[in-house]
């Protein structure tokens, strides 16, 4: 018992160091120039002309500890984990994720070992608490990109009265990334600063694609890039495209409304079991207890979980449809 305490504290506190270095760390001027590199780096790899100052950019570090970032460095997923937080906007590096989520995951499973929890739940705990930082990251990437989408249209009027009033496109864009709410600002902003920068603008703007994984942003892109080998009018483009995005959202939202009944009972269906079993838990829990004590009860109980999973991905993906 002593041992166990001894582990559950230290873990406490490795959280709330953790936590704290976490909140108080921010984007220094070494992470901006980073980010800037990256993106010639990424024209780079696509086979875009760039200049000979390539070779002087050192590695990118996935994570502010040495020996963890020569770690990373020999696997593909890291990068990806990279792109993934960018996506959400925030500017943590993998490795803190990666460092957070095992603390919260081994921290949950000692300390519901120290209070005499089942082994399956213990290890349940531990998975569910370390894939939370993934979790909240996700969200933030999800709530980041459809507050782009929606403002999106807004950002292309802009573009095109810009282009109508004898503006070049790139000071369209600078417009855009001083008038425009964020997200839109942001990316748009970094757009413009790197073809500034000397990079060219068809490598930019494909950069923008991939820091905004959209169908709109692609549209949007490959027409700039198809007017500007063939020409054409490029206010009329603008218009056409926005006003296809307005009616793909109109639809998406009388989706919405038409399925409203569908979520609604998907989201009891889904919730029925778990909140149930709390209830009886707490209502009878003799009545429950056979499911732990009984040799067959875990695996009872791991059954019934995977068909409630499976259930619950097909009815989500029934009510869920694609605009």
């Amino acid at each position: 018992m002593g041992a166990l305490l001894a582990v559950l504290t230290f873990v406490v506190v490795v959280i709330v160091f953790l936590g704290i270095w976490l909140l108080t760390s921010t984007d220094s001027q070494q992470e901006q120039i980073r980010r800037r590199m990256e993106s010639v780096r990424k024209a780079e790899r696509r086979g875009g002309d760039v200049s000979l100052g390539l070779q002087l950019i050192r590695d990118e570090m996935l994570s502010g500890v040495p020996f963890m970032h020569r770690v990373m460095m020999q696997f593909s997923w890291p990068s990806r984990l990279q792109n993934f937080i960018e996506q959400s906007g925030m500017t943590v590096k993998p490795g803190k994720i990666i460092l957070l989520s095992c603390v919260l995951g081994l921290g949950t499973y000692v300390a519901a070992l120290f209070f005499h929890a089942p082994l399956w739940a213990c290890v349940l705990a531990g998975l569910i608490l370390g894939a939370a930082p993934f979790g909240v990251i996700s969200f933030k990437r999800r709530r980041r990109l459809r507050r782009f989408e929606e403002r999106f249209p807004e950002a292309l009027d802009l573009l095109g009265r810009a282009v109508r009033a004898g503006h070049a496109f790139t000071t369209g864009m600078e417009m855009i990334a001083k008038e425009s709410p964020e997200p839109i600002a942001f990316e748009f902003r970094k757009t413009f600063e790197e073809q500034n920068f000397g990079l060219p603008l068809r490598d930019a703007l494909l950069n923008m694609t991939d820091r905004v994984p959209l169908v709109d942003v692609r549209f949007f892109v490959t027409a700039l890039l198809v007017q500007k080998e063939t020409g054409g009018n490029l206010a009329e483009i603008l218009d056409n495209l926005a006003r296809v995005i307005r009616d793909r959202f109109r639809i998406y939202r009388e989706v919405r409304t038409k399925t409203a009944q569908g979520r609604l009972t998907a989201m009891i269906l889904i919730a029925l079991p778990p909140v149930m079993m709390g209830v009886l838990g707490v209502i009878n829990p003799s009545y429950l207890r056979v499911l732990f004590e009984d040799p067959k009860g875990p695996t009872v109980l791991a059954i019934a979980g995977t068909l409630q999973l499976i259930g619950s991905a097909i009815i989500w993906k029934i009510i869920h449809i694609e605009v």
